[in-house]
């Protein structure tokens, strides 16, 4: 079947889809579908697309910004793990059982709280029952779950693939209009090139039409000139033979780009995001493997680590950054003015 018709069958889907998404978004801004509010300060974070926007990066930058001054909950739903309702994260959790982003968190952050929960509402009313409550909630992927109200909403959108440019599922990657940014207080461009003119800023500034009351900043990934694990840690310099990349990411391009740059030799085995490791999958990888290296990101790290020892399994840590080094601190202030006057 060609493109065209592909057109045909799915952009009347994509109308349907949005008029249902545009209806139910009505009943919450009608008051008639309710929200929780979170007396808390609390931060969502979430996307108009399916994916790709780089949500955990900004999580695990909000848990560093806040983490020294509050206790922190992560809520999140645990996507593609094998339990099922709301689940505390404990010493016993793996990417299994709460996630693979969830795990990261919780393994790299001591002593925040995570829950997963297919429905948020769920999991804040369970922490709510917990003796000692949280100062601070950080709702992962929340935007469309509309039954909780955060006191601030951050929209990322990736400046490769911004929703201005994009259509409603199924004939797109959106899962709500392009109207649904004007709920978010904050919108978050992420994946930017490292220089970014500001002329070039002004032209996407444009295109997103911004509310009044919203704040624009422009990201990129900072990736670290090391490698590690639970165990060891060294230089990405000291791999000068040819290693093994595996990806279970929405878009492992911009690490690959990377590695490509500073020089590196690699064979990259790419899966789909999320994906869980099965049996097959570590037999083909230790037969590409032979007796070379496996680098992975920080999220797939999780999963692959009971397969390898600390000797064949590192991971590259990323950070977020702003393009605009004033963008740092203003960033900081905005959300704590936000969240002081809400």
């Amino acid at each position: 079947m060609d493109m065209k018709m592909w057109t045909i069958l799915l952009f009347p889907l994509a109308w349907i889809y949005g008029l249902i998404m545009g209806i139910r978004n009505r009943l919450f801004d009608w008051g008639i579908s309710s929200s929780l509010k979170i007396k808390q300060k609390s931060i969502g974070v979430g996307n108009l697309s399916v994916g790709g926007t780089g949500k955990s990066v900004v999580i695990d930058y909000l848990i560093d910004l806040f983490k020294p001054t509050h206790s922190i909950v992560v809520v999140s739903r645990g996507y593609k793990r094998k339990t099922k309702g709301v689940v505390i994260a404990s010493e016993k959790s793996t990417a299994e059982t709460i996630g693979d982003e969830p795990f990261q968190f919780f393994a790299k952050h001591k002593g925040i709280g995570v829950v997963v929960a297919e429905k948020r509402i769920s999991g804040i009313k369970a922490i709510n029952q917990l003796r000692t409550q949280p100062s601070f909630f950080l709702l992962d992927d929340v935007m469309q779950h509309r039954h909780v109200d955060p006191k601030i909403m951050i929209l990322t959108t990736s400046f490769q693939h911004p929703y201005f440019n994009d259509y409603l599922l199924p004939y797109g990657r959106l899962r709500e209009s392009r109207s649904g940014a004007k709920r978010a207080q904050i919108i978050l461009v992420t994946k930017c090139p490292t220089k970014l003119t500001l002329a070039k800023q002004h032209i996407f500034q444009k295109k997103l039409r911004l509310q009044a009351n919203q704040h624009l900043f422009f990201a990129k990934i900072n990736y670290s000139e090391e490698i590690l694990n639970h165990e060891k840690r060294k230089s990405l310099k000291t791999l000068t033979t040819s290693f093994l990349l595996i990806t279970g990411v929405a878009n492992p391009d911009p690490l690959v780009s990377f590695l490509e740059a500073k020089g590196q030799k690699f064979n990259h085995l790419k899966f789909p995001n999320h994906h869980r490791f099965r049996t097959g999958d570590i037999t083909k990888i230790k037969q590409l493997k032979g007796d070379r290296v496996i680098l992975t990101t920080e999220k797939d790290f999780g999963r692959l680590t009971p397969y390898f020892s600390s000797s064949e399994l590192y991971y590259l840590p990323i950070s977020m950054g702003f393009v605009n080094k004033d963008d740092t601190l203003r960033f900081k202030l905005t959300l704590e003015e936000a969240m002081s006057s809400s």
